[in-house]
């Protein structure tokens, strides 16, 4: 799909689910490859710790994808009253299996645990989410390459290549600058040129910066903070934000929006990510393809 900038009408809607759906099923094909050249297939462990229903229905999301194209899934479900030992215990298990070849911590963890000590037990070699200090140390310096690139940074980039759209030279606000989203993607777009501004919460004119920027990153979490009013006519947006607002007439009594207020921003920009189906598809994507990335170069079929 390429998208054709046109501000005299509605803003085309980049299709993250049938982007996800291609990558998919070249990931399918490659897995069943592998299945057939060395009789193994990736495997992708998750540990869960607790029982919020957000965390719990991401990694359903997850176990259906490793299905759909033939990576085996581990799960350990641990109560959010564990220790933080008993949570390491679980990976450093991960760590020593060798039908692991990918292994993410579901976040946010309970409060009382301490989420960098947590996470720097998972193998270097194992972490598809790219939080490893040295996978996101060699993604900012752009003579090193990282074992693996943060999912939903991956699949901003992803979304907007698949769209046909030049990311060089170009004005690239992000909006937010977590380690999971905002940091990793402003990495990523320096990788191919871009001109970053990052937008964050003692960011004094958040509004200007993002009015003047060709493509808008939010990836704040803050349900409608992007108004049609912060964006340039013409704009592109990716819109990362999946934040439940709540809603008498759906079944679950809630709805996800995202950062962007998407009936004004619609109207103005030339392209913009739906939410649900946008990003959140392509970020699973990307978990499949790590985890593959990384079960290749156990097995020597690295290109």
């Amino acid at each position: 799909m390429s998208v054709v900038v046109n501000t005299d009408r509605a803003a085309t809607i980049i299709d993250g689910k049938s982007i996800a759906e291609d990558i998919r099923l070249h990931i399918a094909e490659e897995v069943h490859q592998m299945k057939s050249t060395v009789g193994h297939v990736p495997g992708l462990a998750v540990v869960l710790v607790g029982d919020r229903r957000d965390s719990e229905s991401y990694v359903r999301y997850k176990t259906k994808g490793c299905e759909e194209v033939g990576i085996k899934s581990l799960l350990a479900k641990l109560p959010g009253n564990c220790t933080e030992n008993e949570v390491m215990d679980s990976v450093a298990r991960y760590n020593e299996d060798p039908s692991v070849h990918g292994i993410l911590v579901q976040l946010p963890l309970p409060k009382h645990m301490d989420e960098e000590r947590i996470l720097s037990v998972v193998s270097l070699e194992k972490d598809v989410d790219g939080f490893h200090p040295l996978n996101v140390g060699n993604l900012a310096l752009r003579s090193r390459k990282p074992l693996f690139v943060p999912c939903a940074a991956k699949a901003c980039i992803e979304l907007l290549l698949q769209s046909g759209i030049e990311l060089m030279g170009k004005h690239v606000t992000v909006i937010g600058r977590s380690k999971v989203v905002g940091l990793p993607t402003s990495l990523l777009l320096q990788r191919h040129h871009a001109t970053v501004s990052v937008i964050h919460a003692f960011t004094t004119n958040p509004e200007e910066i993002t009015r003047e920027s060709d493509i808008v990153i939010s990836a704040a979490g803050v349900a409608n903070l992007v108004r049609g009013s912060w964006l340039k006519k013409g704009a592109i947006v990716i819109d990362v934000g999946t934040n439940p607002v709540e809603d008498s007439t759906s079944d679950y009594g809630y709805r996800l929006t995202g950062d962007v207020c998407f009936e004004e921003a619609v109207k103005v920009a030339s392209a913009i990510t739906p939410v649900p189906g946008g990003v959140g598809p392509v970020t699973i994507a990307m978990l499949l393809a790590n985890t593959l990335d990384s079960a290749k170069r156990v097995y020597g079929l690295s290109d």
